[in-house]
């Protein structure tokens, strides 16, 4: 079929709405679209050729999809075509448009929970990540949010802000403070966990939360299911935090003589059934994967955290549900049925020199990913208390 081409800038231009997602089989796709990624050379790419710059940066591609996008003009330099073997230099624009093929994420509604001037709290499903971020652009809850809930303007004006942070290097608080048009979120939740998200709606209430969160002065609740019977009487977890980020994975460090950083977690058993416990979740601090990993060190990882599950109970676990990585070789069956908004669709477009078509996912995505079993439920501070309802695993009959 023919297959108009659409060149995209990354942050304004082609906005996620409701009829760019298909529904298969308990999870929402993206129907892949043309989009045009923009980089700078890196001084490490100057004196290279393009194609041997983006077979070695970009390696998702194979070398000879390089070549033939160069040649015909779907990568650029400055704007214009450049031959295979031009050599870049420092600082140069680069453009590259891609048929882009975003991951499946868990097919759960973003659900707005309270809403008023100041502040939006949303039901974020798990694997589904909060900003734009990876192969992640619309399947996000941002995206999701400006899709289905009409907060296109606040998102847009926040992606707007952040291109010109980098564009004019102004400080980030002074310029939020000029505009006191932003929404942002006001703490993380890894891609992988669900619950209670709180976005601020001005840049006033986002610097009074960051304040209270720098303070100390706010109470962070999540709930876990995790391996074991856990005591009854609460635990207190003091040890350090050692993130790898070449490994992607977080070690927890105790003695006189230990990396990483401070790190503070109290837990309280809420119900067990003597092979999972259900358990309540204070960080103290907020370390990358903190609670993950404090619950490793004592002994009760989350039951299906794959990547902290100790190898003499990784059988006991979930199985095949993955927390962190995703299998390859996900591919559409001819026979499933597609759902666009409810109703049925026959295909989507093609794009000829896409390395990912005909499949609905890019490579290298398991289409059976399964989030965690760690859920935020509640933040309070001063004269303030948000909250999130409990997902359904926490229910142990």
């Amino acid at each position: 079929m023919d297959t108009k081409i659409v060149c995209h800038t990354p942050a304004i231009a082609n906005p996620p709405e409701k009829h760019d997602y298909i529904f298969r089989d308990g999870r929402r796709h993206v129907k892949p679209y043309f989009f045009e990624f923009i980089c700078h050379v890196k001084n490490r790419w100057a004196g290279k050729t393009i194609v041997d710059m983006f077979a070695e940066e970009f390696r998702g591609r194979p070398y000879d999809y390089y070549v033939t996008a160069v040649k015909c003009g779907r990568i650029r330099v400055e704007g214009i075509m450049v031959p295979v073997t031009y050599i870049l230099k420092s600082s140069q624009k680069i453009t590259h448009l891609v048929h882009r093929h975003e991951p499946p994420v868990m097919l759960s509604d973003v659900t707005v929970l309270h809403e008023d001037p100041d502040v939006l709290t949303v039901y974020k499903p798990a694997t589904v990540p909060v900003h734009p971020c990876g192969q992640y652009r619309k399947n996000t809850v941002v995206g999701i949010l400006e899709a289905e809930h009409g907060l296109a303007p606040l998102f847009r004006i926040l992606i707007i802000i952040l291109l010109i942070f980098h564009m004019v290097k102004v400080p980030r608080l002074d310029f939020c403070l000029f505009l006191d048009v932003i929404i942002t979120a006001v703490h993380r939740l890894d891609r992988l966990v669900s619950g209670l998200l709180i976005l601020a709606r001005s840049a006033s209430k986002a610097d009074d939360f960051r304040q209270q969160i720098q303070g100390r002065m706010v109470k962070k609740q999540y709930i876990a299911r995790i391996l074991g019977l856990f005591p009854e009487d609460e635990q207190v977890v003091d040890a350090n935090i050692n993130h790898n980020a070449r490994e992607g994975r977080c070690t927890a460090e105790v003695g006189d003589i230990c990396g990483g950083k401070v790190a503070c977690t109290k837990f309280k058993r809420i119900s067990t059934n003597g092979t999972h416990s259900i358990v309540l979740c204070e960080p103290i601090t907020g370390r990358t994967h903190q609670i993950r990993v404090h619950l490793q060190y004592a002994g009760y990882p989350i039951a299906n955290d794959a990547l902290y599950l100790n190898e003499h109970v990784c059988e006991r676990s979930n199985r095949a549900t993955s927390a962190d990585r995703a299998a390859a070789n996900l591919r559409c069956s001819q026979g499933a049925t597609l759902l666009e908004n409810g109703n049925p669709v026959d295909d989507f477009d093609n794009d000829p020199m896409c390395t990912h078509c005909p499949n609905m996912s890019p490579n290298g995505y398991d289409g059976h990913e399964e989030g965690l079993w760690l859920h935020c439920v509640q933040y309070s501070g001063p004269g303030w208390t948000y909250e999130c309802r409990y997902p359904d695993w926490a229910s142990l009959d």
